[in-house]
């Protein structure tokens, strides 16, 4: 009697999760409700932000294979082209969100749909690739702002696990990775306080100490694993093969060199030990974050770290900083010399890059600057600038069509090309108020 009352629970259950499931699959806005198609495009009369060699008041991109084939004031469409009429309209690459957790988050109150977070500290082998959702729904949303291209990353404890570079457009993560980049992620040690920790300085500066004391010794562990690894490959008799540790294996890319590490660090303190350990272990480092990086920014320049600054759209890190510390931080690093890239750092609100970016704009970066911030700036620190960033000959066909500034609410995103395709302008915001805009049938009383 007891199995037979499990079994029929559990029926319930799976054919709870089959409805839900087939409810999604069929929600307004999913990621492949209406398909994206390809073929050989020509976008005519627009005025083309190319990042690469200016601004052309009045030119053509023409995309073949997936591929910008032509692009220029005096370029003619191909005879078997598809010819979009742009005028009054502005070209630009496809924005470039430089830290999201998009694709691993869909309900923030929901633990059952979030997986930027696994358990333990060091989990450095967590892959945030292989568990990103390419139908989530905040995908679509993020499109319709210019928004093509992110990291997503995950997050909690000192080494997550590792980074990965996609388009949003794809049947499976795999199909949305970028230039099979990955990152490893690391969070180091933080001294800055939250308003809520009322622990006695003695007691919080020990915490502090036994942070660093896992990282450093995590690290030497990787360190012995790699040296150990790379003998044995290189067929030396006094070593041998070392027994796996997965966590350990993973680490050994970033050891040799041969993998980036994003280092989650902001306040100034930490920065500048950031920088100590950078140094000392040559790694390749890229800072994440950085709120307090304005206070440092030199010493960031001289080591020559590139640094994903946000959200700018933020509040100062510190009670007795000014309101705008945190919009003017991006200006502040670049006027430095610190290669600068802007981040959201959101899994639902991803959409709101270009008007981080805005902000930053605004308050001392430049309107050009902190379009390089969002395009071919990432793309340089990501070693992807061959395949994106701006309008060149030759990169992806990664790019949208708007009518006006995209740092600007106001603006609308008209047309969307990811990797070649033509990607539908709907999402699920857009299909919702398609339906209560007029509602039918409507309210009688």
């Amino acid at each position: 009697m007891q199995l037979s009352t499990m079994n029929t629970k559990m029926t319930r259950i799976v054919l709870r999760a089959a409805a839900l499931l087939l409810l999604a699959a069929l929600a307004p806005g999913g990621l492949h409700a209406q398909m994206a198609t390809k073929g050989t495009f020509a976008l005519v009369g627009a005025r083309l932000e190319t990042i690469s060699h200016g601004m052309i008041p009045n030119g053509t991109v023409v995309i073949r294979d997936g591929k910008i084939v032509a692009v220029g004031p005096n370029v003619t469409p191909p005879g078997d082209a598809q010819v979009i009429d742009c005028a009054g309209m502005t070209i630009y690459p496809g924005f470039i969100d430089a830290g999201t957790e998009l694709g691993l988050v869909e309900v923030g109150s929901l633990p059952e749909t979030q997986d930027a977070d696994e358990m333990g500290e060091i989990t450095p082998q967590m892959q945030a690739l292989t568990a990103v959702n390419p139908n989530s729904v905040s995908i679509p949303v993020t499109r319709t702002s210019g928004v093509t291209t992110v990291i997503t990353a995950p997050t909690g404890g000192l080494f997550p696990g590792t980074a990965a570079l996609i388009n949003l457009l794809g049947y499976t993560p795999d199909q949305m990775l970028v230039g099979n980049y990955h990152a490893m992620v690391m969070n180091f040690p933080s001294s800055a306080r939250p308003w809520w920790d009322d622990r006695p300085d003695d007691e919080a500066e020990k915490s502090m100490k036994k942070a660093k004391d896992r990282m450093t010794d995590a690290w030497q562990r990787a360190v012995l694993y790699a040296r150990i690894d790379s003998g044995y490959r290189a067929g030396r008799s006094d070593d041998r093969v070392p027994e796996f540790q997965p966590e350990l294996a993973a680490l050994a890319p970033v050891v040799r060199g041969t993998m980036p590490i994003m280092i989650e660090v902001n306040a100034a303190r930490d920065i500048d030990s950031a920088l100590a350990w950078v140094k000392a272990n040559k790694v390749r480092a890229i800072f994440t974050g950085v709120a307090e990086g304005w206070r440092v920014a030199d010493r960031i320049a001289a080591a020559g770290v590139p640094c994903i600054v946000g959200p700018v759209i933020s509040m100062p890190s510190r009670s007795s900083d000014r309101y705008d510390k945190a919009y003017a931080n991006a200006g502040l690093l670049r006027k430095a010399g610190v290669q600068v890239a802007i981040r959201t750092n959101e899994s639902s609100n991803v959409r709101n890059l270009p008007y981080n970016a805005g902000f930053a704009a605004a308050y001392g970066m430049g309107r050009d600057e902190a379009l390089r911030a969002v395009t071919i700036v990432p793309a340089q620190i990501f070693g992807v600038d061959s395949l994106l960033g701006s309008l060149d000959v030759g990169k992806q066909a990664t790019l949208f069509v708007a009518d006006g500034d995209p740092f600007e609410p106001a603006t609308k995103v008209r047309d969307l090309f990811i990797d070649g395709y033509r990607v539908p302008m709907t999402n699920r915001h857009i299909e919702l108020y398609k339906e209560f805009i007029k509602r039918e049938p409507g309210l009688t009383k």
